[in-house]
């Protein structure tokens, strides 16, 4: 029997299913949904401790787990819990180690896309604001020249629709809550960031779209790419038919748009 091409949480009805866009014998990187949180295991304040969630999972002999002989998965870096996409697990303590040193040295190249909403200075620029933990509020981080840890963001303007904008994100560091601090210090907050934008009903508009690195063990290239449409057509952008991407194409097998121009998007109009 094959291998199910994701993990599952739960059971019976209420079970997820969360897509794996990659795996090999010391990783396995998932299509993190929105709505689960990245937080210590013994911390039950919450049924979506995804952690939590993986390690039951894993306890109870689920099908993917036992197919795979997964007996230990840990999460190796963090998204925030309302972003979604890329997120790598390492599947042993010494991986964890490995990869995690990966992102410490800054080796892991890191893509994101976020919608923001404002009008940007200029199409491309790095933001190298320091970030520390707000005193007032501890769900919060601020800019703080002084006492901050320092971080740098690249961003870049894929395509603009009046007041939103689509932009695309390269956090050279990996400090909390970074990506969505620098663009709001930018004077273009992320669409639904209740924290550092505006407050809106509609979810928050940021995803991880790509991981680059040197597998430690093999020394080969990795590179694991997220689907990209759903998040573009929820915000009413849209990728032009030629570029053959498409919602149902194998993640490994999507274009780089690592070097894509403004052009290469279009803007739909909501119905």
């Amino acid at each position: 029997m094959a291998k199910p091409p994701y993990i599952e949480l739960g059971h019976g009805r209420e079970a997820e299913r969360i897509p794996i866009l990659y795996e090999d014998r010391s990783v396995i990187a998932i299509d993190k949904p929105r709505g689960w949180m990245l937080v210590p295991f013994t911390w039950q304040r919450t049924s979506r401790n995804l952690q939590a969630a993986i390690q039951s999972s894993i306890g109870a002999g689920a099908f993917w787990a036992r197919c795979r002989q997964v007996r230990f998965l840990r999460y190796v870096h963090r998204l925030d819990a309302d972003t979604t996409g890329i997120l790598l697990f390492a599947r042993s303590p010494g991986a964890v180690e490995s990869l995690g040193d990966l992102f410490e040295s800054r080796r892991m190249e890191k893509r994101y896309l976020a919608v923001a909403v404002g009008q940007p200075k200029a199409e491309q620029w790095t933001c190298r604001m320091s970030l520390a933990k707000d005193p007032q509020n501890v769900s919060r981080m601020r800019v703080d020249a002084r006492d901050g840890k320092e971080a740098e963001t690249h961003f870049r303007v894929l395509a603009r629709d009046g007041a939103r904008v689509l932009i695309e994100a390269r956090p050279y560091t990996g400090r909390t809550h970074q990506i969505r601090v620098h663009l709001a210090e930018s004077g273009l907050p992320i669409l639904g960031d209740v924290l550092y934008g505006i407050r809106s009903e509609e979810p928050l508009a940021l995803r991880a779209v790509e991981l680059r690195y040197t597998d430690p063990f093999g020394r080969r290239p990795v590179r694991i790419r997220a689907p990209i449409d759903t998040f573009l057509a929820d915000y009413g952008f849209e990728v032009p038919p030629a570029s053959g991407e498409s919602e149902e194409a194998a993640p490994g097998n999507l274009p780089d748009r690592s070097n894509s121009m403004s052009r290469r998007f279009r803007h739909t109009p909501p119905p």
